[in-house]
C-alpha cells in the first residue's frame, strides 16, 4: 500500500483507487478511530466520533475494497482488545452496504459481536447473508440482519429494538463501537432505504442506552459511506446532536414532518416484517430473542 501510494498511485483493491497521499491519509484514518477508543477508555468523555475518511468497514486484511483502504473500525476494536484488554467489543454496522471485511476479520472471534443491518444483496453481494453467522465457538456472533430496499424508520428502530438490543444485552460488551453509514438515508445515490436524519438519531440513542447500561457509557462511532451531498450531513449532524445531548434546530432539507408521514417512517412493509423475522428465527438458537 505504502509503494503503491509513493508511486504514484493505482488500485489497493476492487474499487478501492489510491493516490499520492492516501497511503498517509488512510492512516490517519485508522488512527482517528484508535482516538476515539483511547478517549472513552480514559474517561476524559464516554462517548466519541470519529470523523474519518476515507471509510474503512469494506477492507480486508490483504486488500482495500469499496473505497476503504484500512479497516478502521475493525483495527479499533482490535487496540481496544490488546491496548485496555476488553475481553468483549460489540460492533454495529448501520451502513447500508454489508461491513464484509469486519465480518471477515472477526468471523471466528467469539469475544467480538458484529452486528449488521443493511440493504439485501447490494455489496457486496456475497456477503450479508443470514447464514453467514460465525464460525466454531463464535457460531451466533456474525448477527446479520438483511433489509429490503425501502426499509425506513420504522424498519430499522425494529431491528435496534427487537434484536439488536438484546442480543447485546446477552453479550454483554466492554466496549461498543458503531461503523456509521449514512447511505441508508433518503436521496443517497447508492442505496435505496429511507431512513431520516430522526432515524439516526434514534438508532444513536439506543447505542447511548446500551453503553450507559453494560459498559459504563463508552460509545465510539466511526464514520463509514453517505452520498447524498444535501442530506447524509444532516443525518451525521443528528448523530452528533444525540450525542452531545444538543440540538442546533439547523433547517434539514427534507423536511421531518413530512418525512415522519411517509409510511416507511410509520410502519414496517411485508417484505420488511418479513425479513425481521427471518433474522430472528435465524439467531434466535444463539441469543434469547423472546
Amino acid at each position: 500500500m505504502a509503494a503503491l501510494s509513493e508511486s504514484g498511485g493505482g488500485d489497493a483493491g476492487q474499487g478501492a483507487p489510491v493516490g499520492v497521499d492516501s497511503y498517509a491519509i488512510a492512516l490517519l484514518a485508522a488512527g482517528g478511530a484508535m482516538a476515539a477508543v483511547d478517549t472513552v477508555m480514559a474517561g476524559d468523555m464516554t462517548r466519541a466520533f470519529a470523523l474519518v475518511r476515507p471509510p474503512g468497514h469494506h477492507a480486508m486484511s490483504d486488500k482495500g475494497m469499496g473505497f476503504c483502504i484500512f479497516n478502521n473500525v475493525a483495527i479499533a476494536a482490535l487496540h481496544a482488545r490488546r491496548t485496555y484488554g476488553l475481553e468483549r467489543v460489540m460492533i454495529f454496522d448501520w451502513d447500508i452496504h454489508h461491513g464484509n471485511g469486519t465480518q471477515d476479520a472477526f468471523y471466528d472471534d467469539p469475544n467480538v459481536l458484529f452486528i449488521s443491518t443493511h440493504q439485501d444483496r447490494l455489496y457486496p453481494e456475497e456477503f450479508g447473508h443470514l447464514d453467514q453467522i460465525g464460525s466454531g465457538d463464535a457460531a451466533g456472533r456474525t448477527v446479520n440482519i438483511p433489509l429490503p430496499a425501502g426499509s425506513g424508520d420504522a424498519t430499522y428502530v425494529a431491528a435496534v429494538e427487537e434484536i439488536i438490543m438484546p442480543i447485546a444485552r446477552a453479550f454483554q460488551p466492554e466496549l461498543i463501537l458503531v461503523s456509521a453509514g449514512q447511505d441508508a438515508s433518503a436521496s443517497d445515490p447508492l442505496g435505496r432505504m429511507c431512513v431520516t436524519a430522526e432515524g439516526y438519531r434514534r438508532m444513536t440513542m439506543a447505542m447511548m442506552t446500551l453503553a450507559d447500561e453494560l459498559c459504563e457509557g463508552r460509545l465510539a462511532i466511526v464514520q463509514e459511506g453517505g452520498y447524498s451531498e444535501v442530506y447524509a450531513p444532516y443525518c451525521t449532524l443528528a448523530i452528533l446532536e444525540a450525542l452531545t445531548e444538543y440540538r442546533s434546530n439547523l433547517e434539514e432539507p427534507v423536511n421531518q414532518a413530512r418525512a415522519d408521514r411517509w409510511p416507511q417512517s410509520q410502519t414496517i412493509g411485508l417484505d420488511a416484517r418479513a425479513a425481521l423475522d427471518a433474522a430472528k428465527q435465524q439467531y434466535a438458537a444463539y441469543w434469547n430473542l423472546s
